[in-house]
């Protein structure tokens, strides 16, 4: 018997996303280099960043630059939303 399991495509917003196309390692800086700049650049002018840092706080991404925010920076964010509410 043939397992059937379902595809899920991508969130429509990344077809407009800036980062389409870019090399990823650009968003996933190694340990040792953790430098952000570019793509907190590239992020800063995209049109779908908020859509972006949405998502990645929905499903917890634990790795890279989403949204414009490092992994740190999100887990602050994350943190002041729960002060807030």
């Amino acid at each position: 018997m043939i397992a059937m399991t379902q595809v899920v495509p991508p969130p429509a917003w990344r077809q407009h996303a800036r980062c389409k196309g870019v090399d990823p390692e650009v968003f996933h800086p190694s340990e040792e280099d953790d430098d952000s700049t570019e793509a907190k650049a590239i992020c800063a002018l995209c049109p779908v960043r908020k859509a972006c840092l949405e998502h990645a706080l929905a499903v917890r991404e634990k790795h890279g630059v989403w949204g414009g925010l490092t992994e740190r920076e999100r887990r602050r964010l994350i943190r002041q939303r729960r002060r807030a509410s």
